[in-house]
């Protein structure tokens, strides 16, 4: 008797790992958009979670942005029911509100899975690639947005877990066509109108020839290490946040101005998430006009943060408007 196929093991292996640490009887859910990446991913999933005693299932988000995208999403939770795994979709409304579409579709997506998340005490796999984190880096790096966005994403944070972070997008594929599953092309994958898109199909295919092979897997190597020191500064971060917040949220600028600007930005960024402004699109940039409050103020004007966060200095203290 031969085995799977190499990629099918892989994508296994990673989810098996992924998974070792849940008790018997626990919940997964797979976010799956029918994509090679996800498709790939439910498989695996339903494959290793009756052997480690786990139950799992699928969620497919609706996002509605294009024609068609309700049958997609049908498309795809079929495709996991016939896989073994309960499907279910799920539509959310997309509203930009100062941010572009990409990241308002991520923040209703991720809503979205936490809500279920928390409705069936479920961990959520998410089908991210080593080559998603690659890129995930670059956006970082073009964005600005300091070590914490080049640290890419995290194999776990909270109820979000990605087991295949480690592998390249080409064993997904390679996984979904030894077990003749057709994955669903995004047509925004290859639309020029998303810097992703065109991160993907015009800058990396450039480096790789430019500065060799292996580039996305450096990256995601680069991305881990940086991960661990953001880590370390962000928990050192606390306890000045925790200094400067009055019970009415707001901040007295004397313990920021006196922390160290690696503490002080990371303090600020944490309070301007609370406050609503999508990580997605706060920039270093953003993050350094709101510390100029604390370190640089002469009566300068209040400070306009994507997600109509709006921040202000007014005796001695940060409010957001």
């Amino acid at each position: 008797m031969t085995g799977p196929a190499p990629a099918v093991a892989q994508c296994r292996t990673a989810v098996r790992r992924c998974l070792a640490d849940l008790t018997a009887g626990s919940r997964v859910l797979v976010a799956c958009s029918g994509g090679a990446d996800s498709l790939a991913l439910a498989a695996a999933t339903a494959f290793v979670a009756p052997r480690l005693e786990l139950t799992a299932a699928a969620l497919v988000v609706d996002h509605g942005l294009f024609p068609g995208s309700g049958a997609v999403a049908r498309a795809a939770a079929s495709a996991c029911r016939d896989l073994g795994l309960d499907a279910e979709v799920t539509r959310v409304h997309v509203t930009p509100r100062g941010q572009g579409v990409e990241a308002a579709a991520r923040q209703a997506r991720y809503a979205a899975m936490s809500a279920a998340a928390a409705r069936q005490g479920a961990v959520v796999l998410l089908g991210h690639t080593l080559d998603d984190q690659a890129e995930q880096v670059l956006l970082g790096l073009v964005r600005g947005s300091g070590s914490r966005s080049l640290a890419g994403m995290a194999r776990r944070r909270g109820e979000f877990r990605r087991p295949l972070l480690g592998l390249p997008r080409s064993t997904t594929a390679a996984a979904c066509a030894a077990l003749g599953l057709t994955p669903w092309e995004d047509p925004a994958n290859a639309d020029p109108a998303f810097t992703r898109s065109r991160l993907r199909t015009a800058v990396m295919p450039v480096l790789e020839r430019e500065l060799g092979p292996g580039l996305a897997a450096a990256l995601a190597r680069t991305a881990e290490q940086l991960r661990e020191d953001a880590d370390a500064l962000n928990a050192l971060a606390e306890p000045v946040l925790d200094a400067a917040r009055a019970a009415d949220g707001t901040l007295d600028a004397g313990p920021l101005a006196a922390a160290p600007a690696a503490l002080r930005t990371r303090a600020l960024r944490a309070w301007l998430l609370a406050a609503g402004a999508p990580g997605g699109s706060l920039t270093r940039e953003h993050v350094l006009r709101v510390a100029a409050l604390v370190t640089d103020w002469h009566g300068q004007g209040p400070v306009h943060l994507p997600g109509r966060v709006v921040v202000a200095r007014r005796c001695g203290r940060l409010a957001v408007l």
